[in-house]
């Protein structure tokens, strides 16, 4: 372990912080103060050589998910970490009451498609939120699909969908188990029936009809040994298909593939005016890609006559910015771009005169705030949302000039949905925040007041948004990088160091923690005496590619020295101490966490890692791990591998250096169908951390992982399975912390 010099605070100090802070867990009858843990066999023979410095590697074989050896090894760990879990009586009154108050009612932003209107809603307790269908708003919805009808314990979802353009097909995918992988059908809308169509071997794919019905353009991979989702394999050579309606998948037409660059992706969409295809090839989770686009009308034989691929022109043949499809005027082309502004503008293109040299401003970068999304409705309006210090703003423009027409009002908080298309005269959006679950507002742009009217209200029972008071502090990282941080609390409490603090993070791929509503959340601060902290790190979108590029590569240290600066701040400020500070992270947040109790584990109580990249030197080798590359960079290169190896989770583990401190209680959560982080990552970590610290006298903090069966890495996720695991992560936090339920 190492400490860091900068922003720590004194070891004299720490240990006298710990002696007087409260024990870092409840100590039932019979609990025990040291740890069995299973035993995992070490193979010594497992190393690897990086650029001439030798990295053992003795958990490789927990690589494999379908040995037997590595399912005895899940189900020991297991059998450890449930009855601990299940041992706290804080886990059933939790998830009672989470439970009584999740049952709210919670519906999605209408959409038209042909004559009909569309939108999702789940009665409360539904597994999987219901589409629903109706012709005018005023009518009442019925059910459309169903996804609780697709299996008995809602493990398959509905995934992306697309309607053709007259809205006489919905092209549908549902995913099993939470996998990546979509199998696509075709639905009747008229009848309600599925057609004979079914496409597999998808993943990471849009959907883009033809304005002509007869077909659409979708992403598909070749066709592996295994693709189910539990499978490591490298996810390599998308293609790019069209596939007509009536016809087998053996018939698809190839529009586009690259296999001298096999990691290359990608994405197809048909213009508003249905004269043109646009595909987006992709090479990472960078913010960039290139740009081609074919006009469909020109093609002599249509798509189906194509014999080698699309003819497309390419407009931007680099990856040196990205690029969006906003609206177009024959072919005068608006984009949405970060090219030389990190925060987003949009521009002007003619395709008959494509030279950057003539691309025009429309509407220039913000000076402090980012353009996080962009939308044409109304023929000649364009609505933008823009992110202003993590909290939503939202204008409404023409496209013909750019000129601004008004701001929406808007609080504090979250624009989580839009609906609108250029062709709809009425837009949508729903506004969220930490205490509010959900407004959806309406807004007839053909009047000549631009009113915007509440089309729909959502309120919790059992919840008093009264009770709760929410703030944003910003605070200094240790190069003195500003930070922004919001803190949701009781206006009741009083700030005496002693408070069970949860500290959640992310910090990378350009993605922003903006304010959200969570129940179980509010539960926490209201019955176990909460406090939520959610920082703004680097490496995260919050205020462009700058501050993305501030947390990435050879920076990422930036990305926990933010998440330390909290934790100290939270200290500092009399809100806990750090025995009740407890801090969770998901997927790249899963690192953050790994990351941040290997270096500072007398600084937390307790960390959750969810989903969680441990292994960093070998994540680029299994399924869409190379798409992270532009993050985190690659161990096959040396200097990112000698970044890498100083952060790595797996490799940076070891006992504390100060007599009498100890790691935080730990508890890692993995599915066994993520095959977006591969439960390897999770797996390997806890066997190294066990095996580091079994023997270890000081340790008696529990060390433990959740494997989930039937999960994958969040998405369509069961309601019953949410909350379960939702009650199992509140009740290993409040037992870490000595968090005790209160009932008012």
């Amino acid at each position: 372990m190492i400490i860091s010099r900068r922003g720590r605070l004194a070891v004299s100090g720490i240990l006298s912080l710990l002696s007087n802070c409260r024990s870092s867990s409840t100590i039932m009858a019979g609990e025990q103060k040291r740890w069995e843990y299973p035993d995992a066999r070490r193979d010594d023979t497992a190393v690897d050589s990086y650029h001439g410095t030798k990295i053992a590697d003795p958990y490789r074989w927990l690589e494999d998910p379908d040995s037997k050896e590595t399912q005895e090894f899940v189900e020991a760990q297991n059998k450890l970490s449930q009855p601990y879990i299940d041992g706290n009586p804080v886990k059933e009154t939790f998830l009672k009451r989470l439970t009584e108050l999740y049952n709210y009612p919670k519906t999605g932003c209408p959409f038209k498609r042909g004559n009909r209107y569309y939108h999702y809603h789940n009665t409360g307790l539904q597994n999987q939120s219901v589409l629903y269908s109706y012709e005018n708003l005023s009518d009442k919805p019925e059910v459309f699909l169903d996804p609780n009808t697709f299996s008995d314990d809602g493990t398959v979802a509905l995934g992306a969908l697309a309607f053709s353009k007259n809205g006489q097909y919905l092209a549908y995918g549902t995913s099993t188990s939470g996998s990546d992988w979509q199998t696509i059908k075709v639905l009747d809308v008229a009848t309600r029936k599925d057609l004979d169509d079914k496409l597999e071997h998808i993943k990471f794919s849009s959907m883009a009809w033809t304005h002509d019905h007869k077909g659409f353009f979708y992403g598909r991979y070749p066709v592996g040994d295994k693709a189910d989702g539990t499978e490591t394999d490298a996810n390599l050579n998308q293609m790019l298909y069209y596939h007509t309606v009536g016809t087998p998948q053996s018939d698809d037409i190839l529009c586009w593939k690259c296999p001298e660059e096999p990691e290359w992706m990608c994405s197809a969409e048909v213009t508003d005016d249905g004269e043109y295809a646009i595909l987006y090839i992709s090479e990472s989770c960078e913010p960039v890609n290139r740009l081609y686009y074919c006009k469909l009308a020109d093609l002599p034989n249509g798509i189906t006559g194509c014999k080698d691929q699309l003819p497309v022109v390419k407009l931007v043949d680099n990856f040196e910015a990205k690029y969006d499809y906003i609206a177009n005027d024959g072919v005068e082309f608006s984009l949405m771009t970060n090219l030389d502004s990190p925060r987003y503008k949009l521009i002007r293109i003619n395709l008959d005169k494509p030279e950057k040299g003539g691309w025009v401003d429309i509407i220039p970068e913000h000076e402090k705030d980012v353009l996080s999304w962009c939308a044409c409705v109304n023929t000649d309006n364009l609505v933008l949302c823009y992110l202003q210090d993590v909290k939503n703003v939202l204008y409404l423009h023409r496209l013909s000039d750019g000129s601004r027409v008004t701001q929406f009002p808007l609080d504090v908080g979250t624009v989580a949905s839009y609906s609108g298309r250029r062709e709809d005269k009425t837009m949508f959006y729903k506004f969220t925040s930490f205490l509010t679950p959900s407004t959806i507002y309406s807004c007839d742009l053909s009047q000549a007041e631009l009113e915007p009217k509440v089309h729909l209200r959502t309120e919790v029972a059992g919840i008093d948004p009264a009770q709760y008071e929410v703030k944003q502090v910003f605070y200094e990282s240790y190069d003195r990088t500003r930070v922004p941080m919001f803190i949701v609390h009781r206006k009741d409490i009083t700030l005496d160091g002693n408070h069970p603090v949860l500290l959640y993070g992310y910090g990378g791929f350009n993605i922003s923690l903006e304010p959200s509503f969570s129940v179980s959340r509010l539960l926490f601060i209201k019955h176990l005496g909460g406090v939520l902290a959610i920082p703004n790190l680097r490496g995260g979108g919050e205020y462009g590619k700058t501050w993305h590029q501030g947390g990435i590569f050879g920076k990422k240290q930036n990305v926990f020295d933010d998440f330390h600066s909290a934790a100290e701040y939270l200290i500092k400020n009399k809100y806990t101490n750090p025995k009740r500070l407890a801090i969770q992270g998901g997927s790249n947040g899963g690192l953050l966490v790994g990351a941040c109790i290997n270096q500072k584990p007398y600084l937390y109580g307790c960390g959750i890692a969810q989903v969680g990249v441990m292994d960093m030197l070998r994540f680029h080798k299994f399924t869409i791990g190379h798409a992270w590359c532009s993050d985190y960079g690659c161990s096959d290169k040396e200097d990112d591998f000698h970044w890498l190896v100083r952060y790595s989770p797996l490799h940076t583990i070891s006992k504390p250096l100060i007599s009498g401190v100890q790691y935080p209680s730990v508890l890692l959560f993995t599915g066994d169908h993520d095959d977006r982080v591969v439960p390897l990552h999770s797996l390997k970590y806890i066997a190294q951390l066990q095996h580091e610290l079994r023997d270890y006298a000081d340790q008696t903090n529990p060390l433990m992982i959740r494997v989930h069966v039937k999960e994958g890495h969040g998405a369509g996720k069961p309601t019953a399975k949410v909350l379960e695991e939702s009650a199992e992560m509140y009740s290993f936090l409040s037992r870490s912390l000595g968090a005790e339920w209160q009932s008012t």
